[in-house]
């Protein structure tokens, strides 16, 4: 009966290691919830530039221009230098992305109330 312990206890012990080493560590997430937050800032820029242009016209200025351009530089950063970043690094890098967002957001809420029919 204690060979059968040991033998459970040994398999118990090696499935916890593999499912410990398969985990992704919180720099791992961290990075993940970055390139995460990128993608939806880019896609939330296309969306900017469309309903700019959609009111403004095509020519002129391209106020979404440079937050792309950030958005570059933002991910060959993390290209570059994201495996070996902190915690904290990739948390201001989060944080300047989260930041970002909430402009936009509120662009395209006065947007979208210029183009509303006045009633």
């Amino acid at each position: 009966m204690t060979i059968a312990l040991l033998v459970l206890l040994s398999a118990l012990l090696v499935a916890a290691l593999v499912f410990a080493r398969n985990r992704p560590s919180r720099r791992d997430r961290a990075l993940r919830d970055v390139l995460d937050a990128a993608d939806a800032l880019e896609a939330q820029l296309r969306i900017a530039r469309a309903e700019i242009e959609a009111v403004a016209g095509s020519g002129g200025d391209d106020p979404v221009g440079e937050a792309m351009r950030e958005m570059l530089r933002q991910r060959l950063w993390l290209r570059d230098h994201g495996r070996e970043a902190s915690l904290a690094q990739l948390g201001e890098v989060r944080s300047s992305i989260d930041a970002a967002r909430d402009r936009i957001d509120q662009q395209l809420s006065r947007i979208a109330q210029a183009r509303a029919p006045m009633v």
